[in-house]
This record gives structure tokens, sequence and C-alpha cells, in this order.
């Protein structure tokens, strides 16, 4: 087997993480860390170019980290900081009519176009963890919108979504599309880490025209929704322990 040259690591003054946390990978949801952290006093630590705060023992939240080979090298440091059980929250465009913006995905299979995963090798399907996934189904009854598990497309390149390529994959069934989710659940797998994603419907890529809606004040509530009801299961998850 070869040798890395880099180890991710937990270096001299930084943190030891509590196991559960949240990864927020979009700045807009990451935005929402600041003010829930001074109200609730979570404490602040340096993490790349992006935010780390830690309440208590609890749990932590992260974020953001957009793109598969940003969001990897972060969660690599989390994980080396102590991060175990892993909820990543995303957004992805929608394959299938059924799924509407500011509906949830739940992926359980997903399709890898992006370039990362190819560098944490592992055998078999890559599946997000069994508990977390019911956790977050059973958790997410208090979403307003639907919530439906499926397979994902993730890729490094939105702005090569063909569109016999989106018709290819809703013929067999992908309901989303992001880029994040494969290489974040690849990593998981490679380091034997528990994580599950969440995916808010940003916009309907089916459609022809696209169609984005993320700039509108109906899909900003219920992105900030969807976050409140996050942070709510991860002090949930650690009440459980």
């Amino acid at each position: 087997m070869s040798e890395v040259v880099i180890t991710p690591k937990r270096e001299k003054g930084e943190p030891q993480l509590p196991a559960k946390g949240l990864f927020l990978v979009n700045p807009s949801e990451a935005a929402l860390i600041g003010k829930y952290a001074k109200e609730a006093g979570w404490q602040r630590h340096f993490l790349f170019h992006s935010n780390l705060y830690v309440n208590d023992d609890s749990f932590f939240v992260a974020g953001p980290a957009i793109g598969a080979p940003m969001a990897v090298m972060t969660l690599e440091k989390l994980i080396a900081l102590g991060a175990q059980e892993i909820i990543s929250l995303g957004w992805c465009g929608s394959l299938s009519p059924d799924l509407k913006v500011g509906d949830i995905l739940l992926p359980t299979e997903i399709v890898s176009e992006e370039g990362t995963s190819r560098h944490y090798p592992v055998e078999g399907p890559i599946q997000p963890d069994s508990g977390l996934l019911k956790a977050l189904r059973d958790h997410l009854v208090n979403f307003d919108g639907s919530v439906c598990q499926g397979r994902c497309w993730t890729t490094d390149a939105p702005y090569r979504e063909l569109r016999e390529k989106v018709n290819q994959y809703q013929s067999e069934g992908v309901l989303g599309v992001d880029m994040e989710t494969s290489a974040l659940s690849n990593l998981a797998v490679f380091r034997s880490v528990k994580l599950a994603s969440v995916l808010l419907v940003s916009d309907e890529v089916w459609r022809d025209p696209w169609q984005p809606m993320f700039s509108r004040k109906a899909f900003k509530q219920k992105s900030r929704k969807l976050f409140e009801i996050l942070i709510e299961l991860c002090q949930q998850l650690k009440t459980e322990d």
C-alpha cells in the first residue's frame, strides 16, 4: 500500500470535537451559524476558509465548504478532530417533476461524476449510514414539504449538466444533482465514520428552461427552518447516547 505524504491530524491547540455534528455545505446555511452560536454561547474555532462552532461537548456545526474537493478537505479535518457521526446539509437540483423546490431528498445511492472520490477507493456501493438516515427520516416529519429518498448524481461541473445527461439520469430514476454528496459519502466509508446527507431542492433542472428559485424568500425560509430542525436533531442524538 502506498504511503500518503500528508495525514490529516489534530494539531496542538486544536479542539477535540464531539462525535456528532452538522456539516453545512452552502454559505447560505453556514451564515446562520453565527447568530445561533452567539445566542447559545457556542465556542468558535479556526477551520480553513470555513467556520467551526462547538456546543460544549454535545455537538459541532461546521461550514461552508462548497464543491467536492473543499468539502472533503474540510471533512477530513473534522474527522481528525474527532467527528464520527456527521449529518451534511446541502442543496440539489431536481431531476424529477415529483420533487419540487423546497422539498427534501435523502440520498440512498449516489452516482459519482466528481474527481475526488477516486482518491478514496472503497468496495461496494456508497450508501449513507442506516441509523443516521432513519433518524433523519423520523425527525423530518416536522418539515413543511415533501421528504423522499432516492438516487442522487454528484458532479464537479454544474455548467456542464447537459440536457441529454439530465434526461438519461431522469430515465434511470435519479432524483437530484449536487456537487458534494458522493465525495463526502465515499470519504465517510473510507474513514469508517457515519454520515448521511440532507439535500434541499433549490432548482428544477428537469424543466426546460432551467428554473432556479434559491433566491426567493419562500426558499430561504425553508432553508432556515431545515437548519433549525437539524440543530434540534443534533441535540436529540446527543441526548439519546
